[in-house]
Formats: C-alpha cells, structure tokens, sequence
C-alpha cells in the first residue's frame, strides 16, 4: 500500500457542460504514487471518485482566484504533461491551505524526477512560463490544456526551475514596474538591478513610511501628468496575509486604506485578471471638489520566493462607464509589490511597496498645483494602515476566508430589475454557445465536467446569481408548492412596502441574512439566507397592564384564521416587560409540515430541543450608533439567552419571548424603547442545524419594522385559556 503524504479536505472546483461554475467539498489523499479524492474520508476499501497517477510529467498549474456566487477560491491544477485533459482541479477557501497542497504535489513529483533522472530515462521537463518577460506571448493554462504538445521539447528547458503558468500572463495594457526589483521572474544581472533603483529618489518619511519619487529627465511636464510616487514600509505579517488583505474590496479595508470609499467587480477575466469598480474617499475640499472614482484592470501573481505582485492600470468598460456624481480619474501604473524579509524576535516580516502613478482629472488639476500630491499621499498612507492593522492584532491563527467579491450589476439598485432580466437572457445565450461548443469538442477537461455527481444539469430559467440554487437543493423537500392567499390575514399593524414607511412592517429579504452553508461542518462557512420557509403574515402590536401571554388564542386573529384553512402557524410573541407591557407577535404560516424535517421535529419536540435549536438574528440597518453596536448582528440561540414558553395548538405553535428574564437582554430593551421610534429594526428567526443532513439552513421567516410608535400599541381580548 502507499504511504500518504498528505490529505485533507478541499474544495472540488469546475464548470458544468452549461457553463455555471460549481463547489462540492471533497476529501482529497495524496500518495506517493496517487492523487484522489473522495466523497467522504476513506475507510477500509471505499473506491475514490477519482484519481490522478503522479510521475516526473505532472505539472501543478496555478489557476488563480476564482469566483463562485461570491465566494472565492485558490484553485490548483493538477495534470500529465503526456495526458492534459485527464486532470485534477482542487482549491481552498484561504491561500495558505493551497499553498501546502502545492508543495506537497510538488515535492512527489520531485521524488519521481530525480529518479527518473538516476535510472538515465528521459522526462519532460517543465518550462518556462512567467506571464513577465515571455508571459505575453506564452500560452495561457486555459488556451495550453486545450492543445496538446509535442512529444519533443526543446532541451533548452531542461535546466530552468518548474513553474507554473499564471492565468493568462501580464495583460498588454499593464506596466509591471517591478520587473527590475524581481530577479526570480526575470534574467536580468545585478547591473539591471541597480539601474532601476536610480530611478527612485527619497522625497519624504511620513507615518514610518519612506515615500519616493521618480524623477524626471524632462524639463516640462504638462499638469495632467503626474510623477509616479512610492510607500515602502515593513508590516510584521506574512505575505499571504498581507497579500489577502489588500485584495479585500469589502468593508475590511476601511479599517486600513482611509482613501477607500466602496469597490465592485465588473468582469472576471481569468484567476488572476479582473476589472474593478472603486471609488475614493478623498478629504480635499469635498464641499467644492467632485469626488474621483477609478475602472481598472488589476493583475496579481505569486512568485517563487513567496512574494506577490499585484498591478494596476485604467481602461474603459462597457458596465462600467461615468457615474453622475463622479469625475473618472486615470490609472496610469499602480499596485504593491509584497516581499517576504527576514524574520525578527520569531515574527514575520513583510516589505510592502505601493505605487501609484495617477490623474485625478477635474479642474483641481489645473488650479491647485498641491491637489494631486495631497491625495496621492493619502493613498499611500494605506501601507502605513496594513501596518498598523496587523500590529494591533494579536491572533491570526486561523487563517482569513479569501475575500468575497460582490458584483457591480448586483449593487446597482436603481436599475436592478431591469439588469436581473438582461443577465438571465445573457446568461441563457452564454449556456447555449457553450453547449454547442462543447459538442464540437469530443473531450471535455476534467474542471468543465461534474461526473462524480448525481445530477449534471440545471434549469436554464433559474437566476444564475441566487446562491440558494446550488447549494439548499437539499432543503427543496420543505418548499411550499403552491402560494397562499394572504388577502385573509390581518394584524393591527400595517403593512407598508415603503422604504421610508413609519409606524409598519414587511417582510426582510432573506439575502441580507447569512446562514450556515451545506458545507458548515467542514469549513464553518455561510451563504445568504434566501427564500423563507415560511411565510409571514400578520403583525399585532399589543399593551397591557400585565404580561401578554399564550395570544393565539384571541378569536379572529392569523393562528386561527390559518388553522380554519388546513395550514399550519408558528407565532412568536416577542414580550417586553414595563410598566406598560408590549408585545409585537409575528404569524408565520406555512402548508403542512414535512415529516421527518428540521421544522416537524423543531415543532413537535421537548422545550429542551426547542431551546437549544430556536435562533434570531438581530440587525439595526437605521439607528443611532451606540443602539446599533449594542444589538449587533451576532446570531443568539433565543432559548439559552431568555426565558421561552412553547404553546402547542393542534394547528399552530406559539413561542412567548419574554425578553425581560435576561437582565442583559432588558438592559438592551431599555435602551431601544426609549429611541424606537427612530430605529429600522430586521429580525430573522431561524431553527440551527447542527448535522450535514439538516444543513444548509433555512429561515423560519424574517421581518423589518420601522419606526415602531408605543401610541399605535392596543389592548387585545384575549379569549380564556383552555
């Protein structure tokens, strides 16, 4: 039997025959003789879905970051230089994990060329590919795999280090600026090392930072053209946790980069090019000087010794022109160059250099000599915030998710309708080419097949960017087939769609909530929420002098209404204690449970499973500070944190909130009455799933309520209690 050198779970990455991109997680073993990978970890003879046999030809190709319905993943390659449409595609959801798996293939196939070469066999040595200086006109990993090579390859080759392609090399448009500064990539001697260090001059020290300028052989330069300016400072970080913050375009960069105000993906070009959206937060005279935003082409690779390149430059793009309110500024060459040094006092050490050359455009230009070296100070200053962000922080142990990237289309509100139908017919007539395109092909790669799965095709007319069609197939089974009518319920209060509605409530779009995935168990990850289970249809607001409890027993109201239709309700009634008591109470309806679901048993359970299952989470999207940091948006199992009386009605099940057993929870509740008025408050109600069999989960049902008035609360009559 082989010895394994390594395994591990990892993420199963490829496209379907239609085109739609796809993750299943999958456990991976690697041999001295073998790569495999299975649907669940190997025991006594179980079979691998699929294997790969490594010899001195294997080749681990770096396919980049790709992106699945938001998230994101180091994706690697694995292939025969004599077979290359029988391969293996894996990745990771953080760079370090991929990286390992890297060097562990790696160092099998190196094992198999040093025997090969021992016993006088000849083998096929890898080249030379760097997307640097012969990058541009090498063959991507993409377009190489669809052809074969030939048998005989130049023994020129032979003494160059293996590498591995790089997407589909340094873009035309791109300047790499640190080709003199990178000797791992390139041929150049120490003289052209040199040669490129003059062409930097010390201007200033700020914030620890050593700035530097290009000096000019020209005696004019026309105010539109700005010098090229460089930050260099060292950040006590690796290079793949520097190198995964600063790909960040979320809210994790305003912690370190003060110039960053919001950044979208356009277009994905390949694992390592993409074409992004930014706009900037610059603080010179925002009363009179329009605000800049940035379409760029940003370009990354991972070298060698462990150090990352990522470039810049501006283009144009047809999802990406002006945008009112905006002057477009101009990217002339820019990006960091992030370099391993050596450690000290056992902590790592990182050198990062970031340039920008850049036109700010506007009228600022060509009156305000200072305005675009102020601002380009400011953006360099951002190497200073990497370092400060990573000293401030003491654990890094678990190494950060590569950075979810939401897309352009998707974060235009305006027109976002029309969008989502204009991507569904793109997305249909994309499917079809690619079908007929790979008819033409008689052997489709390994990544562009889904064999080792049960189902191979998906429906065409789904939304392609809802990422509950991929991973709650699952959950499909407690689907409502048919839609209720909720013209029949009524609560006493309103009901307003508005965004600017006060005083109502409808229904939170389960998206803005995120879940455990189908894939919790093994990398604790989370997708946005969804469709509900059920659905919500009616809030009553209620007061009294004494506690509310056990209210759907009020004659006429939703419960009842629902159970005189043959369905089924879960009413929550939220308590909160005063000297007047109030209670919100929200009426999910749904058909019959599905037995042997997460819902049945949650239902039909003891109150012990019931607390330890019953899970909300809280949002505050408006409100005052101190209420939004006090309520957060941590999810909280309801019946561990405050006391929960279950009421089980043959057609219904009331859950009484009392809020006011938690003296913690009350304090909140104090500090939330008094400004209700003023606050937007979302709650999603939720049952956990622990298992792989009940995940992904599902929501209950979530609610928005505006602008709450204690006036509009009434006295409910409340039938007596059986």
């Amino acid at each position: 039997m082989s010895k394994v050198v390594y395994d591990g779970w990892m993420v199963r990455y490829g496209r379907r025959k239609i085109g739609r991109s796809f993750i299943h997680m999958r456990y991976f073993v690697l041999e001295s003789r073998l790569l495999a990978y299975y649907k669940r970890k190997p025991q006594d003879n179980v079979v691998p879905i699929k294997t790969l046999l490594i010899d001195g030809n294997c080749r681990v190709e770096d396919r980049g970051l790709k992106t699945h319905h938001g998230h994101m993943v180091y994706v690697l390659s694995v292939y025969n230089k004599k077979e290359k449409y029988h391969r293996i595609t894996m990745a990771a959801f953080n760079i370090q994990e991929a990286l390992i798996w890297k060097e562990k293939i790696e160092s099998v196939i190196d094992q198999h060329q040093e025997s090969l070469v021992a016993n006088g066999n000849k083998y096929y040595p890898f080249e030379y590919k760097s997307g640097l200086d012969n990058g541009r006109n090498a063959s991507s990993s993409d377009r190489e795999s669809r052809h074969s090579a030939p048998e005989d390859e130049d023994d020129s080759h032979r003494n160059l280090s293996r590498r591995t392609t790089i997407g589909n090399g340094l873009p035309e448009s791109i300047l790499d600026w640190t080709w003199g500064l990178d000797s791992d990539l390139s041929n150049q001697n120490a003289n052209n090392q040199a040669f490129s260090r003059i062409h930097w001059r010390l201007l200033q020290c700020q914030n620890g930072l050593r700035i530097f300028e290009e000096p000019l052989e020209v005696d004019f330069l026309p105010k539109s053209c700005s010098r090229a300016m460089k930050a260099v400072g060292v950040v006590e970080a690796t290079c793949n946790e520097v190198f995964e913050l600063v790909m960040r375009m979320d809210t994790t960069r305003f912690e370190w980069d003060c110039s960053f105000q919001s950044g979208s993906l356009v277009e994905e070009v390949d694992g390592h090019t993409a074409i992004l959206y930014h706009r900037l937060q610059l603080d010179w005279f925002p009363m009179f000087v329009w605000p800049r935003d940035l379409c760029y082409t940003r370009y990354w690779r991972r070298n060698d010794d462990g150090s990352y390149v990522v470039l810049f430059r501006s283009r144009e793009h047809e999802n990406c022109g002006p945008q009112p309110g905006f002057v477009r500024a101009h990217i002339e060459s820019g990006g960091f160059n992030i370099s391993p040094l050596k450690p000290r006092n056992g902590r790592p050490r990182t050198q990062v250099q970031h340039l920008m050359q850049i036109d700010l455009k506007g009228w600022g230009m060509g009156y305000i000599s200072s305005f675009q070296q102020h601002c380009l100070l400011q953006m360099l200053n951002s190497v200073a915030g990497l370092r400060e962000w990573f000293s401030q922080t003491d654990e890094r142990t678990a190494p950060p998710r590569i950075p979810v990237m939401v897309n352009m289309a998707s974060a235009s509100i305006s027109s976002k309708k029309s969008q989502k139908l204009q991507e569904s017919s793109m997305h249909r007539s994309i499917s079809l080419d690619q079908i007929s395109a790979a008819n033409k092909n008689a052997v489709m790669l390994d990544e562009y097949s889904d064999e080792d799965e049960e189902f191979q095709t998906v429906d065409l007319e789904v939304d392609p960017t809802s990422p509950e069609n991929e991973v709650k197939r699952t959950a499909l089974e407690e689907e409502p087939m048919d839609k209720i009518d909720l013209s029949c319920f009524s609560g006493n209060l309103r009901r307003d769609e508005r965004d600017n509605g006060r005083d109502c409530w409808r229904i939170s779009d389960g998206n803005n909530f995120r879940v455990r995935s189908k894939h919790f168990c093994y990398d604790k990850s989370k997708i946005p929420a969804g469709k509900h289970l059920m659905d919500l249809v009616a809030v009553d607001w209620f007061k009294d002098t004494k506690r509310m409890d056990h209210v759907a027993r009020r004659h006429g109201c939703a419960a009842q209404v629902a159970s005189d239709k043959g369905l089924f309700s879960v009413v929550v009634n939220l308590q909160v204690p005063g000297s007047t008591h109030y209670s919100m109470v929200f009426y999910f309806v749904s058909k019959e449970l599905v037995p042997g679901s997460l819902l049945q048993r949650f239902v039909d359970g003891d109150d012990e499973f019931r607390n330890s299952r019953l899970k909300l989470i809280p949002s505050v999207p408006k409100g005052s500070w101190i209420v939004r940091q006090s309520v957060g948006s941590t999810p909280c199992l309801l019946g561990k944190a405050v006391d929960c009386n279950y009421i089980r009605g043959s057609k219904y099940l009331e859950i009484d909130v009392d809020i006011g057993s938690s003296t913690v929870a009350n304090g909140v509740l104090g500090l939330v009455v008094g400004v209700i008025t003023s606050l937007v408050v979302d709650m999603a109600f939720l049952v956990q799933a622990n298992t792989t069999d009940e995940l992904p989960e599902r929501l209950l049902g979530a609610v928005r309520v505006s602008h709450i008035a204690l006036s509009s609360a009434i006295v409910p009559k409340l039938d007596p209690d059986s």
